[in-house]
């Protein structure tokens, strides 16, 4: 593997062993041109340093256009901890992976992702100040997940108007895969407007929990296998579970108008967008979608305000239309479209992040 030729894209990367808690850990800051590298850390077990390696750089790049996107003043940036989080997790790992953190000296500002919770970074908060996503008990502005599930919500406004005319997502059908924080709240917002469900999810303790909240409200949710969530005839399919799952195979199965969901890296291959164009289904770019969290913790380092972040929230209503519009007038994907919009915003922005000192949390900039 030649490590240079596979992080050419990337500002740096660093890795961190730490024998005596048995930390492998791996930090890869992406760019850094809207200030300092933003992005959560997850704790998966691997196959191997390289497929860490890939993830953690595959997600720091994501995370460079989500802030653009998200009109956040933070580049991208990721972390992986190479472990099983069910067996390897302890309070000195978590401060042995703090203390490598405040190494880049403010760089970098990570939090919560697959695996991790934020339990885990109380004890990396003894160690480093860069640590976003923590109870608000801590300091920190709490559960991310809510701001995420109300911009699936804008986002499937945005969706359902450019499909219909109207933003009204009553009467309309849903294919929700994953009921986890997000999927879940995702899945109530939709019951209470009238919508129809279909489900899907390896834990039952969330399917039955859905199904008494609609039982309650009588609305409509039907369960379907993980394979079969992507064959259910439906008006959206909602992804809100792991990324890669919009590829060769699954695409030819989809009986959906729109693709909007929460998960990260939903398009296995770039060229996945084009085949969902050829077909006619709408692919909503899950950076744009997904960004609620994202605003949340980016706010957070200005000290939290849960209304602000709710009403930057709603931008991305705006911002999902203007990149339909502009893919329809341009030609192209929708992720061509926002990847453009993103890096537009990067070139136009790469001389004003000044303010900025790299040591410290970065604050307001009051004016009168």
């Amino acid at each position: 593997m030649n490590i240079f030729s596979e992080i050419r894209e990337h500002e740096q990367v660093v890795f961190c062993n730490d024998e005596t808690t048995g930390l492998k850990a791996i930090i890869a800051i992406h760019n850094t041109t809207l200030g300092p590298a933003l992005g959560g850390c997850r704790m998966l077990p691997y196959e191997n340093e390289e497929a860490a390696l890939k993830d953690v750089l595959r997600l720091s790049k994501g995370m460079t256009y989500k802030c653009a996107a998200a009109d956040v003043d933070f580049g991208g940036g990721k972390a992986v901890i190479i472990g099983d989080p069910h067996k390897d997790k302890s309070p000195e790992l978590f401060r042995a992976f703090g203390q490598f953190v405040q190494t880049l000296n403010g760089r970098f500002y990570t939090g919560t992702d697959m695996g991790t919770t934020s339990e885990d970074f109380v004890h990396s908060l003894k160690e480093t100040n860069c640590i976003v996503g923590v109870d608000e008990v801590y300091g920190g502005s709490g559960d991310s997940s809510i701001p995420t599930s109300e911009g699936v919500i804008y986002g499937l406004q945005a969706t359902i108007r450019t499909l219909t005319g109207s933003n009204h997502l009553t009467g309309k059908s849903y294919a929700i895969q994953g009921l986890g924080k997000v999927g879940t709240k995702v899945a109530e917002s939709l019951l209470e407007v009238g919508a129809d469900l279909f489900v899907a999810d390896i834990n039952q303790s969330a399917i039955d929990g859905l199904l008494t909240k609609a039982k309650k409200i009588g609305g409509m949710v039907k369960v379907v296998s993980n394979h079969e969530i992507y064959g259910t005839t439906a008006d959206v399919f909602v992804p809100c579970a792991m990324g890669g799952i919009i590829n060769d195979e699954t695409i030819a199965q989809l009986k959906v108008k729109a693709i909007v969901g929460s998960a990260n890296n939903q398009l296995l291959e770039l060229r996945h967008a084009k085949i969902l164009q050829e077909k006619e289904i709408i692919y909503a770019p899950d950076y744009i979608v997904n960004a609620g969290g994202l605003i949340q913790v980016a706010d957070e380092l200005y000290t939290p305000n849960k209304e602000r972040v709710l009403q930057k929230t709603k931008a991305i209503y705006n911002s999902l239309l203007h990149i339909y519009e502009f893919a329809s007038m341009n030609r192209m994907t929708t992720m061509e479209a926002a990847n453009d919009f993103c890096e537009q915003r990067i070139e136009a922005r790469k001389h004003r992040n000044s303010f900025f000192t790299h040591q410290t949390r970065p604050k307001w900039v009051v004016r009168s």
